[in-house]
Order: structure tokens, then C-alpha cells, then sequence
């Protein structure tokens, strides 16, 4: 069996929305600028080559990689793995499953339905709803387990699947090692363990769950939305019909563009991926501000009534203040990634408030919350985590409770974000090089160094080897992007003569 396109457990699809420079020799990019701690991250730290499950569960091109065949398999040996972890002790497990509007998971859906059910598991299917709305059903539905079938902001022919634990929070990372080595084993020969008779999963439709999951958006809005006009890019994926529903029970008036999912249109030039789209509506329009979801609307980015891009750590300050203000932001404290711009973070640290930073992918994001009892979290990207009301990344929530606040204060989205500078930074790519060998060449080291020396407290150095590639990423963000250039460029040049 062709075996899946592996996402490392550092992710690296944060690093968006950039534009391209020319470096001699190498690819450059430049983009807003992140904070990074380590300075050098080494390839057992960044990746997890070989792996199934990524930082957001399985993914891979429908009907190649992730086959019928094998969502059945996963989904069959998630029941077991479950079951002995005494997930369903003493009951009969129950799982709900959901899709966003993809061709392929229709197909996908009936097979982890299919291998649900052939493991005794009860199946409530709710149809195509974000993956926050799974998440949100799971827990208030107490059920044993939630499945949903989505590749986010990926192209069309992707698909993906990611599992949820009772309570509607991901599953840890040793229960999905688990569940790969069950399907690995069984795969191979060894035979499951299967119910009959009354022992065999029953499936229905459960339609309720759309309903349930726009009231619970609307119990949680701290004020109402009365006056303003929002501009709603769905990129016809899974929000299509939530997000306008509960932005226009909330108060909004709404223009709505990429709610026309067919099954085929899915982040296909619109969404929180390609913002072109909705800048231009929110400007035609003259509205106050712009809302983007990805495929599964896990993921929000914003628009301000200029058309200016807001983007995850921008919403993240935005929000940031006003739970503060609200007194719901427990310990002034916010949990980011080490992508988060350097200017979020300078920006909190002018407002009294505290920036704790996990590894890539909001996983490590939720588990710190969780165990440290933090209200507010998120990425660069637009994974934004409010942990009171949500337990994952959810766009709509995030775009409603961002309007809320241009709604109470009347100040514009512009002047609410201005709260923090992104700064610039240059990312070059080194091909051809030992990624193995980044956290321990003293050469590197020096190198790194003295970059550091040259750019004092106004920036920041990261070495970072490709999870997938023979590759090392330089990062260098720096007040200006000349500096950043030079350093990154000499940088660049220390690691080809390291590594190469």
C-alpha cells in the first residue's frame, strides 16, 4: 500500500502569506516575521518522519493515499485501542461522525462508518458541519468518540481524518501511536476481534447537530452584532451554512461569498488561504470587516474596512484584551507557538500581559492550556483556541467574538489590531544539505551566534530542517528587510558550508 504524504508533527503550513524575493543560490521568501525559541531546532525535535498521524490527524490525496480501505482500518482500530483503554466500559460506545463538502468524503464517511459499527461502535452521523461543530457534538452529545473527515485548507483531491476523545479534544499523541500500530498489525494478517449479532454498531442520521452547534455559538457572544456589515468568506467548505446562520442571528448584516460548496469548489481560490476574494468584497461593500474560514472552518483570518489582512496573531491580541477587560483571561496569560510574530509578543509584553510559547501545531497549544489552566491560545494561522467554549481551533466562534468587539468599543478592526507591529523576516530555503546535523555543528552554532550579536533585541534567528525535504529553513526577521537579507543570506551560506 502506498503509504500517506507524512505531515510532521512541527507543522510547517504556518509560514503563509508572503511574497517572493530573488537571494543568489538560494529560494527566498519573504513574510511577517515569528518569534522563535530554540534558535536551532534539531530534525528529531521537527519531525516525525514515517508517521501516520500528524499534528492534526491523518492526511493524504482521496483514493491514493487515503484510501477506503484504510479509513475503514483506522477506524476499526480506533474502536479497539478505545476499548482498551476503558473508553466503553460498562455501555455501548457511541461515536459521531461528520465531513465537510468534499466528493471524496462521501466515500471516506461510508467506510469509517462501515468500520464503526463492524466494532460494535453506535454511529450518529451529522453530515457536513466544521470540524469545531464535531468537536462541540462529541462532548455535548456524550459520546465515546468523534470522527471528522476534512483536509482543512487543503487542495480538493486531499482528504484527511482526524479523531476526537470523549469531551471533544484531540486524541493524545500515544493513543494515536497506538491506533497505527493496531491497523499496522491487523493490516498484515492478524485478525480483529468482531461482534455479532446485537454486539454490531446501528448508524442514523442525526440532524440536530447544525441547530445545536449555531445556538451554543450565540449563548457564548458577549454583546450582539447589531450595525455592522461582515463580509463572510466560507471558501465553500463546511461552514457554508453555520457561519452566515450565526452571524446573521447575531445581528450582522452579512455578504456572503464562498458558500457555494459542490463538492469539487473547496478552498479553490477563496477562503482564509487566498484573501484576495474577500478584501475586495469588504472594500466594495464598504463594510466594517471581513471574515475567512478554511475548508473546515478550524481557522479564521480577518479583513479590516481597508481591506488589510488581520491575521492569527493580530486576532489573537485583538481578543486577548478584550477577555481581559471582560475578567475571563485567567493569569493575563496567552498561549502561542514559537511561529508567533515577535511583535505579538512585544506588544502583550507593553500591555502587562504574559505570552507563553509551545511547539508548531495548536495540539500543543490546547495541551498547555489545559494543563495550566489558560482561557486563550492560538497560531499565526488562524487556529485561535478559546478553551471556555471550545476545545479546538474554531473560525466561526473566533469571527464572531472578534466582531463583537469592533461591535462594542466602535472602534475600527484597523485600530483594534494596530495593538501589535508584525515585523518582516526573510525565510530561505537550503537544499542539499545534512538536516540531521542542525543541532550539533559548532560551526553552525558560532554562526548563529553572531547573527544574533548583529541583530541585538530587534530580531531573531531560527534554523529549522524540513520535515519532508533534504533541506535546512533559515529565518531571520529584523526591523528592516535589508538586514534581514543580509543576515539571512550570510546565514544561508554558513549552513550550505556546515551541512553541504
Amino acid at each position: 500500500m502506498r503509504r500517506l504524504s507524512v505531515q510532521p508533527r512541527q507543522r510547517e503550513d504556518s509560514l503563509r502569506g508572503y511574497t517572493r524575493y530573488g537571494t543568489t543560490g538560494y529560494e527566498s521568501t519573504w513574510y511577517h516575521s515569528t518569534w522563535y525559541e530554540p534558535h536551532i531546532l534539531s530534525n528529531s525535535e521537527d519531525t516525525t518522519v514515517g508517521r501516520l498521524f500528524g499534528t492534526d490527524g491523518v492526511r493524504g490525496v482521496a483514493n491514493a493515499d487515503l484510501t477506503a480501505e484504510l479509513a475503514l482500518g483506522l477506524s476499526v482500530a480506533a474502536a479497539h485501542v478505545l476499548a482498551e483503554a476503558g473508553t466503553f466500559e460498562g455501555h455501548k460506545p457511541v461515536a459521531v461522525v461528520g465531513r465537510d463538502p468534499r466528493a471524496s468524503g462521501e466515500f471516506l464517511e461510508a467506510a469509517v462508518v462501515a468500520g464503526l459499527a463492524s466494532a460494535g461502535v453506535d454511529v450518529l452521523r451529522v453530515g457536513v458541519l466544521p470540524t469545531p461543530a464535531v468537536a462541540f457534538l462529541t462532548g455535548e452529545l456524550g459520546a465515546d468518540l468523534g470522527v471528522m473527515l476534512s483536509a482543512s485548507h487543503n487542495a480538493m483531491p486531499d482528504n484527511g481524518i482526524k479523531f476526537f476523545a470523549r469531551g471533544g479534544h484531540k486524541l493524545a499523541d500515544e493513543l494515536e501511536d497506538k491506533i497505527e500500530g493496531v491497523y499496522e498489525e491487523h493490516r498484515t494478517g492478524a485478525p480483529w476481534d468482531r461482534p455479532t449479532g446485537a454486539g454490531v454498531g446501528r448508524v442514523r442520521s442525526y440532524d440536530d447537530g447544525f441547530g445545536q452547534y449555531v445556538e451554543h455559538l450565540l449563548s457564548v457572544l458577549p454583546n450582539p452584532l447589531d450595525g455592522l456589515k461582515v463580509v463572510l468568506d466560507e471558501a465553500h467548505g463546511a461552514a457554508a451554512g453555520v457561519s452566515p446562520e450565526a452571524f446573521r442571528r447575531a445581528g450582522a448584516e452579512i455578504v456572503t461569498i464562498g458558500a457555494e460548496p459542490d463538492g469539487l469548489n473547496i478552498n479553490d481560490g477563496c477562503g482564509s488561504t487566498h484573501l484576495a476574494k474577500v478584501r475586495a468584497a469588504v472594500v466594495e461593500h464598504g463594510a466594517h470587516l471581513g471574515i475567512a474560514h478554511d475548508g473546515d472552518a478550524d481557522r479564521c483570518l480577518a479583513v479590516d474596512h481597508e481591506g488589510n489582512e488581520v491575521d492569527g496573531d493580530q486576532i489573537l491580541a485583538v481578543l486577548a484584551l478584550d477577555m481581559r477587560e471582560r475578567g475571563v483571561l485567567r493569569s493575563d496569560t496567552v498561549v502561542a507557538t514559537v511561529m508567533s510574530n515577535l511583535g505579538f509578543k512585544l506588544a502583550l509584553e507593553r500591555e502587562g500581559l504574559r505570552l507563553v510559547q509551545t511547539a508548531v501545531g495548536d495540539r500543543y497549544v490546547l495541551e498547555e492550556m489545559k494543563e495550566h489552566g489558560y482561557a486563550l491560545g492560538g497560531e499565526q494561522s488562524g487556529h485561535v483556541i478559546v478553551l471556555d467554549h471550545a476545545t479546538t481551533g474554531d473560525g466561526t466562534l473566533t469571527g464572531l467574538l472578534l466582531a463583537a468587539r469592533v461591535a462594542r468599543t466602535g472602534r475600527t478592526l484597523k485600530e483594534l489590531a494596530g495593538v501589535m507591529e508584525r515585523l518582516p523576516q526573510l525565510l530561505i530555503n537550503v537544499p542539499d544539505v545534512d538536516r540531521s546535523r542542525v543541532g550539533t555543528s559548532a560551526e553552525l552554532a558560532a554562526a548563529v551566534a553572531e547573527a544574533e550579536r548583529e541583530l541585538g533585541s530587534t530580531g531573531r534567528v531560527l534554523l529549522r530542517p524540513s520535515g519532508t525535504e533534504p533541506l535546512v529553513r533559515v529565518m531571520v526577521e529584523a526591523a528592516d528587510i535589508e538586514q534581514a537579507r543580509s543576515v539571512a543570506g550570510r546565514l544561508a551560506d554558513a549552513v550550505k558550508s556546515a551541512l553541504g
